[in-house]
């Protein structure tokens, strides 16, 4: 947990008259259909702050979900393509101690200073790989960032668990060094 949140939270009883668990508390028999609505329902219920009603939320919602959980749930009926994944996870795992694995709903960031990789099961059929390797160009393999958008530079659609390659992992290292 960074320095920042540990302070906010740290901060929480005082600013926002209760502490993060008992915010958790009274959010755990809500079911907001949007992360918004639970940030806009603090805000006017009890008058909180947008900074802290958005982070009570995000905190909630982390804790309802294990991490192994978000991981199950995101391959529910593309079982299949689980050995892929446990691949590229055995593979960024052993690039260092400071990397760290974030399973969020629907993808897994993979974080060093910054998240330098993210892994997404497109379809029943394939893994989208998105990378940040910025000014590096496109290849037929090595494609833009496609649906990724913003979040990385580039993407690659992996199928079979072959296609975790030497020049694949080049490229996922490549992204762990520029992540500093």
């Amino acid at each position: 947990m960074d320095k920042a949140l540990q302070t906010m939270i740290a901060n929480m009883p005082e600013k926002t008259g209760k502490s993060l668990d008992e915010w958790k508390s009274i959010l755990k028999d809500k079911a907001f259909a949007k992360h918004s609505e639970g940030v806009k329902y603090l805000k006017t219920e009890f008058n909180v702050s947008h900074g802290f009603a958005n982070t009570i939320v995000t905190l909630s919602k982390e804790e309802s979900h294990a991490p192994d959980d978000l991981v199950t749930l995101q391959y529910k009926g593309k079982e299949n393509l689980i050995p892929i994944y446990k691949e590229l996870i055995d593979y960024v795992s052993s690039l260092g101690q400071d990397v760290t694995i974030t399973p969020k709903k629907g993808s897994v960031s993979v974080i060093r200073k910054r998240q330098f990789v993210l892994i997404k099961p497109a379809t029943k059929t394939r893994i989208d790989l998105g990378f940040k390797l910025k000014d590096k160009p496109t290849t037929d393999r090595l494609e833009n960032s496609g649906p990724f958008g913003t979040m990385c530079t580039h993407r690659v659609r992996i199928s079979a668990i072959d296609e975790v390659d030497e020049e694949l992992k080049r490229w996922i290292f490549e992204a762990y060094q520029k992540s500093v």
